[in-house]
């Protein structure tokens, strides 16, 4: 497993934080984690066994593979018991889908969708890309830290995914269905329907977006709160745009939401992807393309790679009368630099709060492409990955 390193490095990473925004040491992390593995197991045990296989893979115990899976929720509940949280954490991602359904016979739709990751710089080095090939459920390509089961990604079924960190005051670490295990979930469905159904599924212990789109151009944009499918607050396409930073947009939430205090920059990013994406939006032009792509590398019944390779270029097309390189262009801006969209180290924080775009991806979800910028989309060029395996047929009972 080439990515043993990486994973090796998410958890000692993860212990540094958790030291230093919680004061927690590893043992009591391992201990806060175990109480998901239940809810886990109840869902579905299948995750549990991806984790198993990772931890073998990665030569470590399965607890600690638990633990940075539960990463979100264990910090919360570290919050809870013992104090606020002295630090701030870096805002998590700017996000959008555009997507256009079939007007009339024959016409195909379409649907882009893409986002920045902003984190923690640790990340930096454990980022990966995750193939994944499956006996029961559609194929998919996440990109996501090493050791952790899904994040942004695009599956076999014409399914995309994008995400963005949410908080609330009910955000206490109470044990239900972890974020990350949603997000893999989300990862096996076929439908943006059958997305909605897993959100409503259990009792969720964290709050997140969930921005998910369809090659057919259906589209949602799911706030959820920590809770049942009472507090989930779905959000619609405003001529065939959706646009989400970290913080809840739904007018009816339940619980309050802390987000702009706890990710203060949110707003900016908001308001420059919704001056921006329009404009980007009714532009139209050429569609992206790229040569080359990452190495992969075998890992335990998945495939991992590094992120790198070459330069987009224009290439012609225009789907959804939008440009992917219009995209590209706003993931780079840089307004209100540094808490920009294209996110950069702020000097003045400690080392250990610093954050900055760890990845920019991009997707063309009728045309199952996903480019990936590893880093500040800025200076980073994108890679369109290799996803010729992806085009094969799924397996019974999902619809391409």
């Amino acid at each position: 497993m080439k990515a043993r390193a990486q994973v090796h490095l998410s958890v000692q990473a993860y212990q540094r934080v958790f030291t230093h925004y919680a004061g927690w040491d590893w043992p009591a992390v391992r201990r806060a984690a175990a109480a998901f593995e239940a809810p886990i197991a109840a869902f579905r045990p299948a995750y549990l066994d991806e984790m198993r296989g990772l931890a073998e893979g990665a030569g470590l115990d399965v607890a600690d593979v638990l633990a940075i899976n539960v990463r979100t929720e264990v910090m919360y509940a570290a919050k809870a018991r013992q104090a606020p949280l002295a630090h701030r954490t870096p805002a998590e991602c700017s996000a959008f889908a555009l997507v256009r359904a079939s007007r009339a016979p024959g016409e195909a739709a379409s649907a882009l969708l893409g986002q920045n990751w902003d984190w923690l710089l640790h990340s930096a080095r454990t980022l990966v890309v995750l193939e994944a090939r499956q006996d029961d459920g559609p194929d998919f390509v996440t990109v996501v830290e090493a050791g952790l089961l899904a994040k942004a990604g695009l599956n076999a079924a014409g399914l995309g995914l994008v995400t963005n960190a949410l908080v609330t005051d009910a955000d206490i670490g109470a044990p239900g269905l972890p974020y990350h295990v949603l997000l893999r979930a989300i990862l096996d469905c076929a439908t943006v329907t059958e997305a909605l159904s897993v959100l409503q599924a259990r009792m969720r212990s964290s709050s997140a977006n969930y921005l998910i789109a369809h090659a057919s151009g259906a589209a949602l944009d799911v706030e959820a709160a920590p809770g049942d499918f009472t507090r989930l607050y779905p959000r619609f396409p405003d001529q065939g745009l959706l646009l989400h930073t970290n913080h809840f947009l739904s007018p009816r939430l339940h619980p309050v939401d802390v987000s702009l205090w706890a990710m203060p920059s949110s707003a900016v990013r908001l308001q420059r992807l919704q001056a921006a994406e329009t404009a980007v939006a009714a532009a139209g032009g050429a569609t992206v393309a790229a040569a080359g792509g990452a190495t992969v590398a075998a890992a335990g019944g998945a495939t991992m790679a590094a992120a790198g390779g070459a330069t987009v270029a224009a290439a012609g097309g225009a789907p959804a009368s939008a440009t992917l390189d219009g995209f590209r262009a706003l993931l780079a801006d840089h307004a209100d630099y540094p808490h920009s969209i294209c996110s950069h180290p702020d000097p003045d924080e400690h080392p250990l709060e610093q954050g900055a775009t760890i990845a920019s991806v991009l997707m063309d979800l009728n045309a199952r492409r996903v480019w990936l910028a590893a880093g500040n989309p800025c200076h980073v060029p994108y890679t369109e990955l290799d996803l010729s395996w992806l085009t094969a047929p799924a397996p019974a009972g999902v619809a391409l």
